[in-house]
C-alpha cells in the first residue's frame, strides 16, 4: 500500500510496486514517459529532483532540509538529488516498501565512464543500497524523441525481472537507441566502454568581468569495442551492463596483499 502521506501516481489494480526516479528532473519527459508505461505493470510511485540534477552521481543533501510538494499529475517533486529522492521515498513516502526502483528515462547516454557521475544509476543504486532490484534506462541520441521506445524496453524488461530477478548485489544500465522500435536490431548484454579524458575547462568571464568555468566537452570514445555499451548503441541494439554495487577488485586482492608487504 502506498502512504497517504503524499500523492501518488498509480493506474490500474497491480499487485506489484514500483518506484520511479530519475536525474533529469520531475517534468522531465522521460520520467513521463517510464511512468506511463510501467502503470500498465505496477503501482507506481514517481518522486524526482525539482531541478535538473544531471552529474549529481550519488550525492545526498546533508546540510539542508527535504522539501516535497505533491503536483497535479500526481508525481512527487523534492528539492534534493536524485539518491535523495530513492532515499526518501522509500523511508518515509511509502507505507509498504516498493518490489523494484527503475531511473529515468535518462535524456542522454550513460555509457562507460558516465556511470560513475550519473544521476540516474546512482539513483538505482540507492534502490539496491537499500535492498531493492533496480535498473537505470537512459536513451542515446542528440535531438531525442522516441522516449515510447525506450520506455517499451523499459516495460518488457521489468516484466521479465518480475519473473527472474537479477543478482542481489547488481543494477542494469539500460541504454536504449534514439530510433523507432522496429528499428532497433535487439538487445545485447554488454560491458562499459571507456573514453579518453575529458576535454578542459572553457574559461570564460560574467559581466562583471569575473572569470567563471564550465565543465568541458566529453573525451571521445577510448574503448568501443566489439562487446562494449558503446558499440552495441551504435550498431542499433539496445545495451544492457549489470553493474556490481560492491566497488572491491577482487581479482586484485591477492596481489595487493603481496605488494602491501613491500610497504
Amino acid at each position: 500500500m502506498l502512504s497517504n502521506k503524499a500523492k501518488h501516481h498509480q493506474q490500474g489494480s497491480h499487485d506489484m510496486k514500483i518506484l520511479v526516479s530519475n536525474d533529469d528532473g520531475v517534468h522531465a519527459p522521460g520520467i513521463e514517459a517510464l511512468t506511463v508505461s510501467l502503470s500498465r505493470l505496477a503501482q507506481v510511485m514517481t518522486v524526482g529532483p525539482d531541478r535538473n540534477c544531471s552529474g549529481a552521481s550519488n550525492s545526498l543533501t546533508l546540510t539542508n532540509p527535504l522539501r516535497i510538494q505533491s503536483l497535479d499529475n500526481g508525481y512527487i517533486s523534492v528539492n534534493g538529488t536524485p539518491t535523495d529522492c530513492v532515499h526518501l521515498a522509500i523511508r518515509e513516502l511509502y507505507d509498504d516498501e516498493p518490489d523494484m526502483v527503475v531511473a529515468g528515462i535518462n535524456a542522454g547516454e550513460n555509457m562507460g565512464d558516465d556511470t560513475l557521475y550519473s544521476g540516474t544509476v546512482a539513483a538505482a543504486m540507492e534502490g539496491r543500497f537499500l535492498g531493492f532490484p533496480a535498473i537505470a534506462i537512459s536513451l542515446v541520441g542528440s535531438n531525442l524523441t522516441h522516449y515510447d521506445t525506450a520506455a517499451e524496453f523499459a516495460y518488457r524488461i521489468v516484466a521479465a525481472l518480475k519473473e527472474h530477478p537479477i543478482a542481489q548485489n547488481q543494477i542494469l544500465n539500460i541504454n536504449v537507441p534514439d530510433l523507432p522500435i522496429e528499428s532497433i536490431k535487439g538487445i545485447k548484454v554488454t560491458r562499459l566502454g571507456a573514453r579518453h579524458r575529458a576535454e578542459g575547462m572553457v574559461k570564460t568571464q560574467d559581466p562583471a568581468g569575473r572569470d567563471i568555468y564550465w565543465l568541458g566537452p566529453q573525451g571521445e570514445e577510448l574503448d568501443a569495442t566489439d562487446g562494449t555499451d558503446f558499440d552495441a548503441i551504435e550498431q542499433g541494439y539496445v545495451s544492457v551492463t549489470p553493474l556490481t554495487v560492491d566497488l572491491t577488485a577482487f581479482s586484485q586482492l591477492a596481489e595487493l596483499e603481496q605488494w602491501i608487504t613491500r610497504v
